[in-house]
């Protein structure tokens, strides 16, 4: 049998989580000398909350390779393997963390898929590894598939600030535009796993409405293109907006709505909105 493990950097909903059997690692999230498990300590509202009375800009990190333990310990005593479905490494250590966990059981088949996408459009990566995994598919050609499938996901994201990205060191090549922030509003997109540009816009109305475009020259039209949004502290008009078009333009019945967990928000900021999909 194949087990998948993921993260919260999936943005899947830890009930959900649970309620698969996906085992399910934290990010930690550091406020000055205190850290927080984001699965168990701090849901992404405590941390917006507390994100807005602090005077320091918080801190992340992988989970460290001690929390993969148990789970590897698991696979060995079942004689079953294992593909670590994972964040961008050009974002997160959580590949590296997976990696070297797997270094203290050389007799297991664990095998650490860099996805180089984050949200919504790697928990969808995720929950389609995992319904492979229990119709019976074999990890190598699971494995295969997966890494075909997170080569063709797609994410734009639109911030209300770059300051966020800025002083998390995860700006990548959008650092370009800190300087005329006032002046534009960027969508941003993932390129090798790392934030660049896609478009300037004037406001943030005209970069919905781009996006909105985009999706419709790019995304198919089927649920195989598992068309979903991240969001967290969004306005709901904004939201419906892109939910009533990608609804009517891309000929689907439901757009999954995540919410970004406060790994993602550390670096994205309140009001953060990601779009993602897997092209053909």
């Amino acid at each position: 049998m194949v087990q998948i493990i993921a993260d919260t950097l999936s943005s899947i909903p830890v009930s959900t989580a649970k309620e698969l059997g996906i085992p399910f690692l934290p990010q930690i999230v550091i406020f000055g000398n205190d850290s927080y498990r984001d699965d168990s300590e701090m849901d992404s509202s405590m941390f917006l909350q507390k994100l807005r009375s602090s005077n320091q800009l918080p801190k992340t990190a992988a989970p460290p390779p001690d929390l993969y333990h148990p789970y590897y310990e698991q696979l060995k005593r079942n004689n079953n393997s294992a593909i670590v479905i994972a964040p961008s490494a050009g974002l997160s250590g959580t590949v590296r963390s997976a990696e070297v966990a797997a270094l203290d059981y050389p007799d297991v088949d664990i095998r650490v898929l860099d996805t180089k996408t984050i949200a919504g459009g790697l928990g969808e990566l995720v929950l389609i590894a995992d319904k492979f995994a229990k119709d019976g598919m074999n990890i190598d050609t699971l494995f295969q598939k997966m890494t075909d499938l997170s080569s063709r996901s797609r994410t734009y994201f639109l911030v209300d600030t770059l300051e966020y990205l800025y002083k998390g060191g995860r700006i990548g090549g959008a650092s370009a535009l800190f300087g005329s922030i006032l002046q534009v509003k960027p969508i941003l997109t993932l390129v090798d796993g790392k934030t660049e540009p896609a478009e300037k816009q004037r406001t943030k109305k005209k970069a919905l409405e781009r996006i909105v475009e985009l999706v419709a020259e790019e995304c198919p039209r089927s649920a195989d293109a598992h068309l979903c949004i991240s969001q967290e502290g969004a306005p709901q008009d904004e939201i419906d907006y892109l939910v009533d078009n990608f609804k009517k333009n891309q000929g689907v019945s439901e757009i999954h709505i995540y919410s970004l967990p406060p790994a993602i928000l550390t670096h994205a900021g309140p009001g953060a909105i990601a779009v993602s999909y897997i092209r053909k």
